[in-house]
This record gives structure tokens, sequence and C-alpha cells, in this order.
């Protein structure tokens, strides 16, 4: 099996992205400790990118008759034949117990959110995708759980408190717009797998309007560390600039309902989420001290 192959099973940029997003909250909980372990920082780092490699794998095996009939898709190396769907089955049950396993040598809560973010995604969203656009909303819990996770595996006593539900809730709210843009963008490809995932099902102005107004929900739910007193004015002021900047494309997006305009959303949410996330760490590092 060649590392490129394997890197397609396991969505190894997206992996990249949800282990980065765990990994910042660590810190950020660790801090709110006073006392950073570093040895279970590199334990997240490594189960995380287990156990999301593993939900991934699981996510390709349930879909891989449909990536067939996806351009974008259609090179994965189940459905190009470069791997079996038993190879594929054994990395992803071997990736999710050693993943567990280690996320649940930090704190019971942390495996468990592990092994729930697991299930949800790969046997909730997963066949979701093909009814109904709720999938969306359905997937955007597990996709929020990350940070989550993170700063609940910087817990001794695995506890959940105001920041962790922070860091969850502009997460979870950044998704619609991130993950809408994507589905405007690919929609044509999507709906060759009969995928429905933009909130009206099609290009139109309701997804258009539906997409502007959780964008324009971030906006506040991004200042939320400010208004609790757990960040200052450079946390609030970036986040705040980031979330114009984001605003002012999605506006784009509803002003002109063409593609073009959505892969600009579609990297702006990119760009977003990393510089808010670690701002937030920055300024709670300077806070905390």
């Amino acid at each position: 099996m060649k590392w490129s192959d394997f890197s397609k099973l396991i969505k190894l940029r997206l992996t990249f992205l949800v282990v980065f997003s765990a990994s910042i909250s660590f810190l950020i909980g660790s801090r709110a400790n006073g006392h950073i372990d570093w040895v279970n920082w590199v334990k997240l780092i490594v189960g995380g990118f287990l156990v999301t490699s593993a939900a991934n794998a699981f996510n390709e095996i349930i879909e891989k008759d449909l990536d067939k009939l996806m351009k974008r898709t259609m090179d994965r190396p189940i459905p190009s034949g470069k791997m079996t769907t038993g190879q594929a089955l054994v990395l992803g049950l071997g990736m999710g117990m050693a993943g567990t396993y280690l996320l649940g040598s930090l704190n019971l809560l942390t495996g468990l959110l592990s092994v729930f973010s697991i299930l949800l995604y790969a046997f909730a969203y997963t066949p979701l995708k093909r009814k109904s656009p709720i999938a969306v909303f359905v997937g955007a819990i597990p996709g929020a759980l990350p940070p989550l996770i993170g700063y609940v595996a910087a817990q001794p006593n695995g506890r959940i408190d105001e920041i962790a539900l922070i860091l969850f809730a502009i997460q979870f709210v950044w998704q619609f717009p991130h993950f809408w843009a994507i589905a405007w963008v690919l929609d044509d490809d999507y709906k060759l797998a009969g995928f429905r995932l933009l909130p009206t099902g099609n290009r139109n102005l309701g997804s258009a309007v539906i997409t502007f107004i959780f964008t324009l929900i971030l906006l506040p739910v991004s200042l939320l560390p400010y208004f609790y007193h757990h960040g200052g004015y450079w946390l609030a002021g970036v986040s705040l600039i980031c979330s114009l900047i984001f605003l002012y494309q999605a506006f784009g997006l509803l002003r002109t309902r063409q593609i073009e305009s959505a892969r600009k959303l579609m990297f702006g949410s990119f760009m977003y989420l990393p510089i808010v996330q670690l701002m937030f760490l920055f300024d709670f590092i300077g806070k905390v001290k």
C-alpha cells in the first residue's frame, strides 16, 4: 500500500485540521490549569490523529460505491481498487482502538467523547447525506467535538466548563458556512452520488440566505471569549475583523450566487478558524500570566 493511498483513506488534510484544533484547545485547557503536560499533549495529537483517521476510513468504506460516481472521490483507494474494503476495515478498527486507548488514558470522558465522535460521524452523518440537508446539522456535532475533546483532555478530572463550551460553540457555528460553501462549489459532483447538502438542496437564493444568516450568527459567537472574560481586546479585535471579512464573503455569495463567490467563502473559512483559535490561545496565555 502506498502512502498516497493511505493519506486519501484517512483524508490527511482534514485530519490535520482536526488535530490542530484539538491541540490548540488542549493548550488553552492546560493554561487554565496553570500547567502544560507535554507528554499528554503528544498523546492527544497521536490519539486524535488515529481516531479521526478511523472515522474517515469508516466513512469511505460506507460510501465506497458512491465515491465511484464522483470525480473528486473516484481515485480514493477503495473505489479505485488500490485497497480492499477488508484492508480498510482492519486499518480503521486498528486506528480507532489505538486512538481511543490513548485518549482514554488521559481521562475517561476524553475516551468516551472520541468514541461518540466516530459513531456519530460514520454511522449517523454519513448515511444521512443522501437523505436530507439535516445531515449538515448532525455532522456539525462531531465536527465541533475536537476542540471540546482537546480541552477536556487537559483536565485531570475530565471536566467540561465554560471555556470548553465556548470553544465547541465557535467551531460548531463556523461549520455551517464552511460546509455549505464547499457544498455549493461541489454541488454538481455531490448530486451524482445523490447527496443533498445545501440548505434547500440547490444553489439558489434560499441556500445563500441561510448561509449568510449562519455566518452572521458566528460574529457574536466568536466574541464569547471576550464577553465571558476569557479573552481581552486583542482577541475581540481579531475575531471581529475575521468575522466581518467572513461575513463580507458570505454577502458576496448572497449577492452573486456564483460558484466563484462560494469558493472565496470556502477559502475564507479555511483561514478563519485557525486564526481565531490561535488568537484565543495567545490572548489566553497572556491573560493567565
